[in-house]
C-alpha cells in the first residue's frame, strides 16, 4: 500500500486501516462480480463537495467529462455554499446540495452515515460512471454508497479500494491538473485542454455589477482581506498600505469584498482610504455578482482565496499573497497572475487545516515576512502590462 497524504499521524493511521479492511471486503467480493469494466455512460455523477475554490479548480476537468461525454446527463454533487457557482457550470444537468459537517465552518451538516442515506436514495438514478474528484476516504465511500455502475477517484487520501479506478493525487501538479488527469483517465483519453467559458455569469448579476460600479475611475482595483483561515490571514493592515498606495500613485478605485463576517477586517482598509477612491461590496453579494463584478476589474489583491480562483475563472488577473498554502497546486495561473511569497525551510508546509502549533494564534512567519511594498510593487507591474489609461470597459 502506498503512503497516504494525510499529515495527522493518527488520522493517518485509522484512515490506513479502514482501507486494509476496505481491501480485504472487495478481494472476497470479486469472485462475486468479476473485474467491472467502465460502460458508455447515459448518466454521471460527480462528487466536489469542499469550498469555492475547490470547485472552480476543477471546472476544467467537469470541462473535460461533458467534451468526453457529449450525450449523457451530468450530475453535480457540491456543498450548498457552491450551489449558485455549480448552477453557472454550462457542462451539468443537475445540481444536488449535500452539505458534510466535516466541511460546514458554521458546525452544521450532516455526518458520513447521513450523508450515505441521501447517496443511497441516488440509487434510482442509476448513474453508469461516477467521478470523485476529491482525495478523501469519506467521500469515496459517499460514492460507493450511490452504486454508479463504474467508479473513479483518487486512492491518496483512503478509500481507494472502493473505486475501479484509482488514481495517486499528484501532490506536485497543480489541482486543476489532477482534476484533468482523473477525467482523461476515466475516458482512457489524452488531457483535454479547456474551450469556451468554464462558468457562464448571467446578464442579470452583470447588470447588478455595473450598477454598483457605476463610473468609478479606473484602475478598479479589487481587495479581499479575509484569508477565509486564520493561517492564511495577511495582516489587514498591509492591504491597507497596499490600498492607500495605489489609491495615491495610481488613481485606483478600491473595490472592497467580503462577507459580512469580514467586516472587522474590511474596516481597516476603508479606515485609511478617502471615500471617494472606495466601493464597499462587504456585504455578502452573492457569488455570481461578485464574479461579475470582478470581471468588471482591472485586478484582485487577495490571498489564497475563494474570489481569487473566480477571479481567475474570469480572466481578471490576480496578485496573490501566499504563505502555508503550496503555489504549486493552488496558485491562479493566468497570464497576468503574480504570487507573492517568502521562501522559508518549512513553507509551503500546506497544513492549514491542521497548522503546526508555533503558527497558531497569530499570523505565520511566512506571512509575516511579506511586505506591504512587495505587494504593491506586484500589483504595479500588472497593472502596468494589462491596463491602459482608457480601458474598454
Amino acid at each position: 500500500m502506498k503512503a497516504l497524504q494525510i499529515y495527522d499521524p493518527r488520522e493517518r493511521t485509522l484512515v490506513r486501516t479502514a482501507d486494509a479492511l476496505l481491501a480485504a471486503g472487495s478481494i472476497l467480493a470479486r469472485p462475486f462480480h468479476g473485474r467491472r469494466h467502465r460502460p458508455v455512460p447515459k448518466r454521471i455523477l460527480l462528487l466536489r463537495l469542499e469550498r469555492i475554490g475547490d470547485l472552480l479548480m476543477a471546472l476544467a476537468g467537469i470541462a473535460a467529462v461533458r467534451r468526453f461525454a457529449p450525450a449523457a446527463t451530468i450530475d453535480l454533487v457540491v456543498g450548498s455554499w457552491n450551489e449558485a457557482l455549480a448552477r453557472a457550470i454550462p457542462s451539468v444537468d443537475h445540481i444536488e446540495t449535500l452539505d458534510a459537517r466535516w466541511l460546514a465552518r458554521d458546525g452544521t451538516g450532516l455526518d458520513l452515515a447521513a450523508m450515505m442515506r441521501r447517496a443511497a436514495a441516488w440509487r434510482r438514478r442509476e448513474y453508469d460512471i461516477g467521478i470523485n474528484f476529491e482525495p478523501d476516504i469519506r467521500s469515496n465511500i459517499l460514492l460507493a454508497a450511490a452504486r454508479p455502475s463504474w467508479t473513479a477517484g483518487y486512492a491518496s487520501a483512503g478509500g481507494g479500494p472502493l473505486l475501479d479506478l484509482a488514481l495517486d493525487y499528484d501532490a506536485g501538479s497543480h489541482t486543476s491538473d489532477n482534476a484533468r488527469r482523473l477525467t482523461a483517465a476515466v475516458f482512457e483519453s489524452q488531457l483535454a485542454e479547456a474551450t469556451g467559458p468554464l462558468l457562464a455569469v448571467s446578464e442579470e448579476h452583470r447588470q447588478r455589477a455595473r450598477s454598483i460600479v457605476g463610473t468609478v475611475r479606473h484602475p478598479l482595483v479589487a481587495m479581499h482581506v479575509s484569508g477565509g483561515r486564520p493561517v492564511k490571514q495577511w495582516d489587514p493592515q498591509r492591504f491597507g498600505d497596499v490600498a492607500r498606495k495605489l489609491a495615491a500613485t495610481r488613481g485606483a478605485t478600491i473595490l472592497l469584498t467580503g462577507s459580512e463576517g469580514d467586516r472587522a477586517l474590511v474596516a481597516r482598509v476603508k479606515a485609511v482610504l478617502p471615500e471617494s477612491a472606495v466601493i464597499d461590496v462587504a456585504n455578502g453579494v452573492d457569488l455570481l455578482t461578485l464574479a461579475a463584478l470582478l470581471d468588471q476589474s482591472d485586478l484582485l489583491v487577495t490571498g489564497d482565496t475563494g474570489p481569487m480562483h473566480l477571479a481567475h475563472a474570469v480572466g481578471t488577473p490576480v496578485v496573490a499573497v501566499f504563505g502555508p498554502s503550496d503555489p504549486v497546486r493552488y496558485a491562479p495561473r493566468g497570464p497576468f497572475d503574480r504570487v507573492v511569497r517568502i521562501d522559508l525551510p518549512c513553507a509551503p508546509c500546506n497544513r492549514i487545516r491542521l497548522p503546526p502549533a508555533r503558527c497558531q494564534g497569530k499570523i505565520p512567519d511566512c506571512l509575516a515576512l511579506v511586505s506591504a511594498d512587495s505587494v504593491f510593487d506586484a500589483a504595479a507591474a500588472v497593472l502596468d502590462q494589462c491596463w491602459s489609461a482608457t480601458p474598454a470597459r
